[in-house]
């Protein structure tokens, strides 16, 4: 509008020739040059005028536009990992020059992170033959520290030292162990003994039980006892069921395998000399993590757990692998390239994550993990045991595992993979791309002291496992430790208890229980993960809010039902699939007779499961049977014959409070396609279930399991005095806290006594 609201420029009259229809000027013969002479001060005009509206355009939309630009470079920036790019041939050596112990060489270490002034225990250390310590200083370390006979490394004299991973290291950490490693490895260092201050070395000496020489004479040339690779499905082992504990486990177990406490029935062997990654059985406090050291404390009293030490040592296969921790490990040269402790995740999860990312490259130069009995004796102190520190263990190891596992790679020498899997750790959020740079500076910092990393081997992970003959299966049936702590005795009883716990776990082991949590789930997650996670493989919680820490899923109860085919999808091959609200406590000992091929709901507990008239009954109800109504009408023939058969008159609507209930294989299909008829619809979740389940199938096929639960529709009093643990399930019973959950654990161990050891 505004161009042809300017004037133009007079222009001569041209001469005009009628035609039949319309009028044109005569064209003018000109040239480009005299064109544009002519017409100069109109392109000058029309020139401005456009870039005055755009212009106007860009400074009305710049905010939002700048905005976003920003935004976007941001985002992409934030996920955008650099892979770094070394030259591998051209490293420079890193020497000794501004210590005194430049000239010193020893070909076995001790490593130790010292935080305060030395303890007894770091004493002992000193005295071992053969053996140099080496403490590690940082922040927190006194100033005037020092010990005889121990080489120490404070914050200034490592900063002196040249290496690379010191840019990466927190001041006030253990995991500035790294430089003590390098220092080591700089100075001869042919095995590492990776150790705390607070722990005893059995009879002052790691080669009783340790394999200190793999090869030349001093080496043990024998064969060591191995588990089973007969199950590709299992992926980690507690080890301390193999040496007489069977209801503790380590830091760093997935909370999921907790609750497998049967002994291996078979064993097989691996020939000596390959285990250059060596854990160490702790007694008195073994490594336990938060969970199990809050849930099993006896008051104030010290755990002193005790292991059989003269069970064998036992090896893992291809494809296994077992918690691999920072203070009672020994390291030989050929895996010193595993000693990296990552820096962006969490102290108590560091050594963990390195010792399954050491476990899972050891097996690309044909190694592997030894676990042996007691090493040490470690004092408990009874003090707070850092749960939050934890977090980076129960929410992501078990998922780290099946990646480790699962990961492959096609690079041809062994640092190139180390630093491909780094890089696809922070791809998959195991760690952050700090690590990543952290691990190429810890690498090259390798190469500069002198280390020459391994020859790959094959890896046999893709190949189809060797069967295992009746001749090389090799059986040893572990000693059962009592253990005081726990408040049971460990006699004939327990063994029949122990039998129904696996009882339970082999008939839903396969079934995936979905929770909804309607509290706040850090207070309860990891609890009832805990509980139910003895007797499901998989426990999905869904909750209000998202808690990616904790891995709860966000939904809204009031049409949770949309969540569940997301979670048929990721576990196809689940048996079924058991909802549950963490308003009802599932009596599961009572549930074992279920037939897991049909239908489980509470249509016969009356309160529960009504078929409500709309007439006398509020809008609500009425809404909700219009949509029901719309939804029916659309439902394959299948579907509305059988719910007519249950729905008899139009002016009602079933209504099930569906706390619990049950879909098996067979009918995720119908349940998903039943979803899909919804739609944006918004049908409640007490009206939607029973819809569809007796569109799914006849009530009369459903499993009348659930019948006999106690059901009241409000809190009693005293909630304890209706509790029956020879019920299927009772509601409502409510926990919001640590303490009562811990009430509920105790009621609940009438039915499952082993529960005790939860508290």
């Amino acid at each position: 509008m505004l161009v042809q609201d300017r004037p133009n420029p007079k222009s001569p009259k041209p001469q005009i020739r009628t035609l039949p229809t319309n009028r044109f000027p005569e064209p003018k013969n000109l040239d480009c040059s005299t064109w544009f002479s002519e017409n100069f001060y109109r392109i000058i005009a029309i020139s401005l005028l456009i870039a005055t509206v755009a212009a106007l355009f860009f400074l009305r939309n710049f905010g939002d536009t700048a905005a976003l630009l920003c935004f976007e470079n941001k985002a992409q920036n934030l996920d955008k990992i650099e892979f770094p790019r070394i030259n591998w041939n051209s490293i420079a050596s890193i020497s000794d020059k501004s210590s005194k112990y430049a000239n010193f060489r020893s070909e076995q270490w001790v490593i130790v992170s010292v935080s305060d002034y030395p303890t007894d225990s770091l004493r002992n250390l000193v005295k071992i033959k053969g053996w140099q310590v080496l403490a590690v200083g940082n922040s927190k370390t006194p100033s005037d520290w020092s010990l005889k006979g121990a080489i120490f490394l404070s914050l200034q004299q490592q900063a002196t030292l040249g290496f690379r991973v010191v840019d990466f290291l927190p001041y006030d950490s253990y995991v500035r162990k790294t430089v003590g490693y390098l220092f080591a490895i700089q100075h001869g260092a042919k095995k590492i003994f990776d150790a705390d201050d607070r722990g005893d070395v059995i009879d002052g000496d790691l080669g009783k039980h340790f394999d200190v020489e793999l090869i030349g004479e001093g080496a043990r040339q024998e064969t060591i006892l191995q588990y089973s690779h007969q199950n590709p499905n299992r992926t980690i082992v507690n080890p301390y069921i193999h040496f007489g504990q069977r209801s503790v486990w380590p830091r760093g177990l997935p909370l999921e395998n907790v609750g497998e406490i049967g002994h291996e029935e078979f064993y097989t062997e691996v020939f000596s000399g390959k285990q250059f990654i060596q854990q160490g059985i702790s007694n008195g406090l073994p490594d336990v993590d938060s969970v199990f050291y809050f849930t099993r404390k006896p008051g104030l009293e010290a755990f002193d757990i005790r292991f059989d030490e003269r069970a064998p040592k036992v090896a893992l296969p291809q494809g296994t692998m077992v918690p691999v921790n920072s203070f009672n490990t020994i390291y030989h040269s050929s895996a010193f390239w595993a000693l990296m402790l990552p820096v962006s995740v969490s102290t108590m999860a560091s050594d963990v994550l390195r010792g399954y990312w050491g476990q899972r490259l050891l097996w690309e130069i044909g190694g592997y993990v030894v676990v042996y009995p007691p090493t040490v004796h470690r004092y408990d102190r009874v003090e707070a045991y850092p749960f939050a520190e934890e977090k980076d263990l129960h929410v992501n190891v078990g998922r780290l595992i099946k990646f480790l596992v699962s990961w492959r790679s096609s690079k041809h020498r062994l640092f190139e993979k180390i630093l491909e899997l780094s890089y696809a750790m922070a791809e998959e959020r195991f760690w952050t791309d700090n690590d990543v740079k952290f691990t190429a500076a810890w690498l090259q910092d390798l190469l500069a002291v002198g280390y020459q990393q391994p020859r790959l081997m094959s890896l046999e992970l893709d190949r189809p496992r060797a069967s295992i003959g009746h001749g090389d299966r090799k059986e040893f049936v572990p000693q059962k430790i009592p253990s005081i702590h726990l408040g049971v005795e460990e006699t004939g009883t327990v063994n029949y208890e122990i039998a129904n716990l696996i009882r339970w776990r082999k008939n839903f082991g396969n079934v995936v229980l979905i929770m909804y949590c309607s509290g706040p789930v850090e207070r309860t997650a990891l609890e009832w993960r805990l509980l139910y996670g003895r007797i499901f493989k998989t426990v999905v919680i869904l909750s209000e809010q998202k808690n990616a820490d904790l891995v709860v899923e966000e939904g809204q109860l009031e049409q949770i039902y949309k969540n569940l085919p997301k979670i048929f999808h990721q576990y196809a091959s689940a048996e079924g699939f058991l909802f549950l609200q963490d308003n009802t406590i599932l009596n599961y000992w009572n549930i074992v007779q279920a037939d897991k091929d049909k239908l489980w709901i509470t249509d016969k507990v009356t309160k529960s499961w009504s078929v409500v008239s709309t007439n006398a009954n509020s809008d609500w109800f009425s809404k909700q049977a219009n949509l029901v109504e719309k939804v029916v009408s659309l439902m394959p023939v299948h579907f509305q014959v059988s719910y007519k058969e249950t729905v008899t008159t139009g002016n009602s609507v079933v209504v099930c409070s569906s706390e619990v209930f049950y879909v098996p294989r067979r009918f995720t299909g119908d349940f998903v396609e039943l979803v899909n008829l919804v739609g944006n619809l918004e049908i409640h979740h007490k009206v939607a279930i029973p819809m569809f389940f007796v569109s799914m199938d006849s009530s009369q096929n459903f499993d009348s399991v659930l019948s006999k639960m106690i059901y009241k529709r409000k809190v009693p009093t005293n909630s304890s005095t209706y509790y029956s643990a020879q019920v299927p399930a009772v509601h409502p019973w409510n926990v919001s806290s640590e303490q009562e959950f811990i009430k509920l654990i105790r009621i609940m161990a009438e039915g499952d006594p082993l529960l005790m050891e939860l508290v």
